[in-house]
């Protein structure tokens, strides 16, 4: 049988990782509560310990923040006032590369105001979502859950649920919950996260027409493996890595259904395990789109999600996170210091932001949300180069122009998380 041999040499590559990292050599922390910020309340300030001062970044954070949220409409912003309606005032948050309001942008818009306690601006990108974005019908195969992409004048483009939007939608509204208490209708934040939270487990299979045509969609959560799938609606069945998030998994634990938090303990250590296998094992490098196995997919409309491109930017966030949060996993630790070996070998102001998974370049631009994510990596990392990506990071510019909302709101959330401001707000 005729082999290729860089995609024989990709699988043995995962399967050495997959033996690796089941073989017991780095247990997890023995504690339930692990020994993170979650157990001590503290959060680091990478920029600090870099030499910057707290003023320093809290002035860069509010301008990042006033830029993209209230800054110049054709050339800063990716927040965009849309009226009001009996609920309140709305807004957008939009991709303006695409000309489209995506679930995605607007639930990490949410979770951007609460950590900066605006509580003004998420009402507002709730309002609309809740107006536009929702699927209110119960023969619709999204029902219960918000459409992924929208035309900024409410048109769908797809009515389609992308889950990565309500994993982040459900982890603000608790936040929303804790910082600022819950009001009524969609702004009880509490009740509105625990009925999403239910839905994303339990919604049944239902099959009906969208405007893409006749669709079967369920749960968002695989049952057997504990883990996100790509879509409800996928065929077959697959995940992407980048919505893998432990660390909001711990929270949902302790602060969702009761009949449900084995499950997100479970889907927790799942993550956690597939982080590895998921990986390349010399460059910690993770594709778009995998199998739940760990293994790269390719969807039949998207041939490159075997790459790290996109997507993958944001999967070192997420362990990292979860790290500074529970540092439950030492294995988070050493994928960590593996990302920036490898990012650190392509020149720290001139790596590309796609690789095939062995780290050949694929693209040549050196974006600021790639910088961002690679800075938050230092979260878990332990060696001392982690300083250099700090560093990086905030010599980088704040992303205007046409790639300002996907590079700009990783950039902000990478302040956030690297400042120690991206914090857990216990919901009341």
């Amino acid at each position: 049988m005729d082999m290729n041999p860089p995609l024989f040499a990709a699988r043995i590559g995962f399967l050495l990782a997959f033996s690796f990292a089941v073989s017991g050599c780095h247990s997890p922390s023995r504690s339930p509560q692990g020994h993170g910020a979650f157990a001590t309340g503290k959060y680091r300030n990478l920029f600090v310990e870099n030499g910057r001062s707290a003023a320093e970044v809290d002035a860069r954070i509010n301008n990042t923040f006033q830029q993209l949220f209230h800054g110049d409409s054709a050339t800063q912003a990716v927040y965009f006032s849309a009226g009001a309606n009996s609920n309140g005032p709305l807004a957008f948050v939009s991709d303006i590369k695409h000309r489209d309001v995506r679930s995605e942008g607007m639930s990490y818009g949410m979770m951007i105001a609460v950590q900066l306690d605006r509580k003004a601006e998420f009402d507002a990108i709730w309002n609309w979502a809740n107006t536009y974005m929702f699927n209110p019908s119960p023969d619709h195969p999204s029902f219960g859950f918000y459409s992924w992409s929208l035309k900024t004048n409410a048109t769908l483009n797809s009515d389609l649920v992308a889950p990565d939007g309500e994993e982040y939608f459900v982890m603000a509204l608790y936040f929303a919950a804790g910082r600022w208490g819950n009001g009524v209708g969609i702004y009880n934040y509490r009740e509105e996260a625990y009925t999403l939270l239910s839905r994303m487990v339990h919604r049944k299979p239902i099959t009906g027409k969208t405007v893409r045509g006749q669709v079967t969609a369920g749960p968002l959560f695989n049952s057997e493996y504990k883990m996100v799938r790509f879509s409800p609606s996928g065929v077959p069945d697959h995940t992407d890595p980048s919505y893998h998030l432990p660390a909001f998994y711990e929270l949902w634990a302790r602060w969702g259904p009761a009949e449900d938090r084995a499950f997100w303990l479970e889907a927790a250590r799942a993550s956690r395990d597939f982080f590895p296998r998921a990986t390349h094992p010399v460059t910690a490098l993770a594709p778009d789109y995998a199998a739940f196995d760990g293994t790269p997919f390719a969807s039949s409309r998207n041939k490159g999600a075997v790459n790290f491109r996109f997507d993958a930017w944001r999967t070192a966030m997420n362990w990292s996170v979860d790290w500074a949060w529970w540092a439950k996993d030492n294995r988070e630790r050493e994928l960590s210091d593996r990302l920036q070996a490898f990012f650190q070998s392509k020149g720290m102001t001139a790596y590309g932001n796609s690789f095939a998974l062995d780290g050949t370049q694929l693209g040549n631009d050196h974006s600021p949300g790639l910088s961002a994510m690679n800075a938050v990596a230092g979260l878990a990392a332990e060696n001392p180069r982690s300083k250099e990506f700090v560093n990086a990071f905030w010599e980088t510019p704040i992303p205007d122009g046409i790639e300002r909302y996907y590079d700009g709101l990783l950039y902000l959330m990478g302040m956030l998380h690297c400042a120690g401001e991206f914090r857990i707000w216990p919901p009341k």
